[in-house]
Formats: structure tokens, C-alpha cells, sequence
């Protein structure tokens, strides 16, 4: 089962959020994501665990808890989908008022 984790302090790594899970069974993976270009946590991350009633039973318990002085937000992750991605626009024709001088017509 994969689960998601948020309102993470900014000072936990992977071996920490790895540390939170492993009394619910044998964790695949647990990454805090990080942003690349300041290379500091996000303030979420994922940790997979091989068996879906372990998972269930660490978010029940894990949801709304306190950890690291925060209070975190634990569920099932969902999976990732074309849509969930913002779509950067690289067309500079689009169209509408880009700002700027613009002349007025009376």
C-alpha cells in the first residue's frame, strides 16, 4: 500500500519518516519529497508498505498524530494521472491583455 504523508517538518529525511512506519511492517520505500531547485523538503512524502492491513491499521493511527512537533495528515496515496500535473504554456500568442502599455483608444 502506498501512503501519503503531509504537514511534514521541513527537517525530516527518508530514514526518519522510514523510523515513523516500521512498527506497522516491512516498508518497500519511504522518500520525503524534495524541491529541486532549493534542495529543501517540501513538507510531504510517500512510504510504501508490502501489506495493504498494515498500511490501513498506520494511517488510522498515524492520521492527525503529532510528530516532530507537527501535526501530520496520513492517507492513501492516490495514483498519479496525466491531469495532476500542471501544463506549462510556452505559447506567447495566447491572446487576452498581457499587461504592459497598452494605448487607450477614446
Amino acid at each position: 500500500m502506498n501512503i501519503f504523508i503531509a504537514g511534514l517538518s521541513y527537517s525530516i529525511n527518508d530514514n526518519d519518516l522510514r523510523d515513523l512506519f516500521t512498527e506497522y511492517g516491512e516498508i518497500s520505500s519511504a522518500k520525503v519529497i524534495m524541491d529541486k531547485a532549493t534542495g529543501r523538503s517540501k513538507g510531504y512524502g510517500f512510504v510504501e508498505l508490502a501489506d495493504d492491513a498494515a498500511g490501513q491499521k498506520a494511517i488510522e493511527e498515524l492520521n492527525g498524530a503529532e510528530y516532530d512537533g507537527r501535526t501530520i495528515s496520513v492517507s492513501e496515496a492516490r495514483p498519479r494521472t496525466e491531469g495532476d500535473r500542471p501544463r506549462r504554456n510556452f505559447d506567447n500568442n495566447r491572446g487576452g491583455n498581457g499587461g504592459g502599455f497598452r494605448r487607450r483608444e477614446y
